[in-house]
């Protein structure tokens, strides 16, 4: 039996040294159009003001939730204490440097009810560490699917919904880095499918010297959740990289 509040988003965000970033990521929560939110903060053990310009914040708004870690232990470790802290049937996922448009849990979960989808995700725009924007737009298909995400990381964490009433309780893979692609295709390897709402209501920012940044990272990351997590063999894994690959060149040209 759940036990999750169906009319409560719960909003899951990491924190490590984000004091340049943090107040404008709380902001674009607090603004949303759709009010029955509960944001989740876990300091990964920030040692900047990033915990002081948080607490400021919850003296304003009581849906703020703050834990700190006792130890330093990486960005799944953070998500996971969140979702173990969330009351919301719907857990939405949003890193601490990026933002959302106003509209974007409503229009969401109006497109999640019409499509009855266990997980959604929607188009995004990118922009730098000063505000400047990139001028482009990474769109996303109407329909993801298990093999698609093989060849393509096109979900990115801070456009999903998860529906946990459908999809059931889940952590995220103990990974430093890709545990989110990795917790997506654990998600959905068992035939369910993230529906893509094709309208740009997130907003990504690239970092420099970021770990999503670093390509030889990420593409190591791929190689690893394929054929350790999702136990697909060498072969397959290797076409299914130089999918990746491709993709990730189309993207950074793009940017």
């Amino acid at each position: 039996m759940n036990l999750y509040k169906n009319d409560i988003v719960s909003v899951i965000t990491p924190v490590y040294n984000v004091e340049k970033f943090i107040a404008a990521t709380i902001e674009s929560v607090m603004n949303q159009d759709y009010k029955n939110v509960e944001l989740i903060l876990v300091d990964d053990c920030s040692s900047d003001n990033s915990a002081k310009i948080i607490k400021d914040y919850q003296k304003l708004y009581p849906n703020i939730i703050y834990h700190r870690q006792e130890k330093n232990q990486g960005a799944a470790v953070a998500r996971n204490t969140a979702l173990k802290i969330a009351q919301g049937r719907y857990v939405a996922f949003l890193d601490s440097d990026d933002q959302w448009c106003n509209r974007k849990l409503q229009k969401q979960l109006e497109f999640m009810g019409v499509k009855k989808a266990a997980i959604s995700c929607t188009a995004m725009d990118t922009f730098d560490e000063n505000d400047n924007f990139f001028g482009n737009i990474r769109e996303v298909n109407q329909i993801i699917d298990y093999q698609f995400l093989l060849h393509n990381t096109m979900i990115a964490t801070s456009t999903v919904i998860v529906d946990r009433n459908l999809t059931g309780d889940f952590q995220m893979p103990l990974r430093r880095g890709g545990q989110d692609y990795a917790t997506w295709l654990m998600l959905m390897r068992n035939g369910a499918v993230c529906h893509g709402l094709n309208e740009t209501l997130s907003h990504y920012r690239v970092l420099k010297n970021s770990l999503s940044s670093n390509k030889w990272k990420s593409i190591r990351q791929v190689w690893e959740i394929q054929t350790q997590d999702e136990g697909i063999n060498k072969v397959s894994a290797a076409v299914n990289l130089c999918h990746f690959v491709f993709h990730g060149i189309v993207k950074h040209f793009i940017r």
